[in-house]
């Protein structure tokens, strides 16, 4: 018997019993299409988590001042890192950075909803916006001359120009008293991605130029230093650097945490790695289910089709062409199956992307050629011990079976 005979008797044999072929492929077609979907999920979860992160800043390095235990009033302000500070890690390492900026915080009384509320005052440069990816909605940013000439400019966050003048454009060009200090609004901004909290940006926030700011507060601290690296194989080399820059323009035993994203992202990826795999073992279960279901039909059929089979041996089949036989049906209905499940786990994914046109999915053609090899090694498995049941059975004994 050649294949494409065993293939058409097969085809036959699916034929005359459709609703049970279609159910022993049903447990193939989730099987599958669970393995595309879950791989899709976590890829497209782990893409989110770190664009996320990403977001915050590109090739970021962060340093804060550690304030040790036994430290004098006197240590710690002088210890605290300063605006030199910034231009010094500017011009030292300008050829493996973009730039560097820092943060100077305050708070001012302002009345907000009818009654007086503590509002953040932050003070940075023209460099803030391009480190921290921040988003201008209205109007412009701080450039170099607000900050040289020091001048009353300042920008609101997208929800206090909202809460104030009850939209972005309204709140340019108003007046608002900052430290008794009457500020221009110049724009509205936004971070380009939420942190909720855990930055410097609160979400009602005030942004003044540094130099402005350094005269409202007694000590100066900036507080975070950021330094966007250049290129990414330079982020390491860059944090230790900025340390001991830091440490060199200050008194012995002073200490600095200098972080970059690196690490976050890593373990990023990794959890998102392991989820990964957890998740299709998981689907791997279900295919193999499906395979023991396909397998255990197949006996059925073997033991209702004795006579047929007694009969094929009867004139002239060999024991290889029976064994083709079955293991090709139980083949055929492991494929179809995987190509059904192949179908529901793209079209999803790609249907969802239809109403929400933001939304990236990436669907792994890994897991496509994945799921279609394991349906087939399903077929293959799960197939051979019916087959070569049929193939063993006695022709004489298989003839008289009723």
């Amino acid at each position: 018997m050649h294949l494409g005979e065993s293939l058409s008797f097969s085809i036959q044999a699916l034929k005359s019993n459709p609703v049970r072929s279609l159910l022993t492929g049903l447990g193939m077609v989730i099987g599958t299409a669970s393995v595309i979907l879950v791989v899709t999920i976590s890829l497209t979860s782990r893409d989110y988590i770190l664009e996320q992160i990403e977001g915050v800043g590109s090739n970021m390095v962060f340093a804060q001042y550690e304030i040790g235990s036994q430290q004098t009033t006197a240590q710690v302000d002088a210890d605290f890192i300063k605006l030199a500070d910034v231009e010094a890690v500017r011009e030292q390492l300008a050829g493996r950075i973009v730039t560097a900026t820092g943060i100077m915080t305050s708070f001012d009384r302002m009345r907000l909803g009818g009654k007086d509320q503590d509002v953040q005052v932050l003070g940075s440069d023209e460099y803030y916006k391009p480190v921290r990816n921040l988003v201008v909605l209205a109007g412009r940013f701080l450039d170099s001359s607000d900050v040289a000439l020091r001048q009353k400019v300042c920008l609101l966050t997208d929800k206090l120009a909202l809460r104030l003048y009850g939209s972005q454009p309204a709140a340019l060009g108003n007046i608002i008293k900052i430290h008794d200090l009457q500020f221009t609004v110049v724009g509205t901004f936004k971070e380009k991605v939420q942190s909720f909290g855990q930055s410097e940006l609160g979400t009602e926030t005030m942004l003044i130029p540094v130099t402005v700011l350094r005269y409202f507060t007694k000590v100066e601290r900036i507080d975070p230093l950021y330094v966007q690296v250049r290129l990414p194989e330079d982020v390491e080399a860059v944090t230790l650097q900025v340390a001991q820059i830091l440490e060199g323009r200050h008194r012995p035993g002073a200490r600095y945490k200098v972080q970059n994203l690196t690490a976050i992202l890593e373990a990023a990826k990794n959890i998102a790695t392991i989820l990964s795999l957890v998740l299709v073992l998981v689907s791997a279960i279900a295919l193999v289910i499906s395979g023991i279901g396909i397998m255990n039909i197949m006996l059925v059929t073997v033991t209702e089709r004795t006579r047929e089979i007694g009969v094929r041996m009867a004139v002239g089949a060999s024991r290889r062409d029976v064994l083709l036989q079955f293991l090709t049906e139980a083949v055929l209905i492991s494929l179809g199956g995987g190509v059904l499940g192949i179908l529901a786990g793209v079209s999803i994914p790609l249907s969802v992307q239809l109403f929400v046109e933001t939304l990236r999915i990436p669907i792994s053609a890994a897991s496509i050629i994945i799921a279609f090899s394991v349906s087939c090694a399903v077929g293959l498995i799960f197939g051979m011990l019916p087959a070569s049941r049929a193939s063993r059975l006695n022709p004489t004994e298989a003839l008289r079976y009723e």
